[in-house]
């Protein structure tokens, strides 16, 4: 992608994947039929997860984006974006949700990171556990016997706007969703990669904290960054982005949109308004490159990635 610095090869390390599987989910809870939650939403309900990363391919290219890690947005979803990936090895990190304190979470780890998976998201306000629970360790020590796989751990607020939109609840529980109470486990695990997205979503300091004391944890940049509304006026993106590069680096950041639905597809004014960010940070060529894709790819290793996509 053409960009301040010259063509830079972009990833975008956070956009969900809502399958058919996402949809029927939502009905389900929602009492209703699939239809009537794509008439009530407005979203393209793809049939398959082939069409759906078929539908991702030619979007990405629109826009001139390399690679994106896929998120598979409901608990059970892994097979899912483990289509996506083995359909376009190259173009693809697969992604998956899993609550880990579920009686099968172990196996469904192992599942998945056989499958060709290397990021295990987890969410411990929705689900309703402390990421300190002596059931989340085997999650983590798989990780660590899998090189290349990240963790990816939800903190701060936590909104989902489609729950609403269809009168379900969100019964989350911000008790658990402080990025302090990671630290003890990114100590305890440093050859995992853990990465925190939104930049913490409201709990900035604190992610900034736990970065500055753990050299395993990252942020990534994705979304509006809605929860600024929270901070003091003095506190915009650029100063969020100032502090992150000072704190954790240009190596920790991962650049992410959060895009999701179609027809809305790829989020490019998020890309926009954080390329602008960085160009007006006087970010060199070498720190774009890495927070812009690099970092992704290099957190991955070859996890994700065939010969052929």
């Amino acid at each position: 992608m053409q960009t301040h610095w010259g063509e830079v090869e972009v990833a975008d390390a956070h956009v969900h994947f809502f399958s058919p599987n996402f949809f029927l989910s939502l009905a389900s809870q929602a009492h209703k039929t699939p239809d009537v939650v794509e008439s009530a939403l407005g979203w393209q309900f793809p049939s398959q997860p082939e069409e759906l990363a078929d539908t991702w391919v030619r979007e990405l290219d629109r826009y001139g984006v390399s690679r994106a890690a896929l998120i598979a947005s409901v608990p059970g979803d892994e097979h899912s974006v483990a289509a996506a990936v083995k359909r376009y090895p190259r173009r693809f990190h697969g992604y998956f949700m899993l609550n880990a304190i579920a009686p099968d979470a172990a196996e469904r780890v192992a599942r998945a990171l056989a499958a060709g998976l290397c990021g295990i998201c987890l969410f411990p306000a929705m689900h309703r556990y402390s990421i300190q629970d002596e059931r989340v360790r085997p999650i983590i020590q798989t990780a660590a016997a899998h090189p290349g796989t990240i963790v990816f751990v939800h903190c701060g607020v936590l909104t989902v706007g489609v729950r609403a939109k269809l009168g379900l609840p969100s019964l989350f529980d911000m008790r658990f969703s402080n990025p302090i109470d990671l630290h003890a486990i990114a100590l305890e695990f440093p050859a995992v990669n853990f990465v925190i997205p939104h930049f913490g979503a409201g709990y900035f300091r604190e992610a900034l904290m736990l970065c500055d004391l753990c050299p395993n944890v990252h942020l990534d940049t994705s979304s509006s960054n809605s929860w600024l509304r929270y901070q003091p006026e003095s506190l915009d993106l650029k100063a969020v982005f100032q502090k992150a590069l000072q704190v954790a680096g240009p190596q920790r950041l991962l650049f992410g949109t959060d895009s999701s639905f179609f027809p809305r597809g790829w989020n490019g004014k998020v890309f926009e308004t954080q390329v602008g960010v960085l160009e007006s940070r006087a970010v060199g060529e070498r720190e774009a490159r890495m927070i812009l894709g690099g970092n992704l790819k290099r957190l991955v290793g070859g996890r994700g990635q065939g010969a052929a996509g």
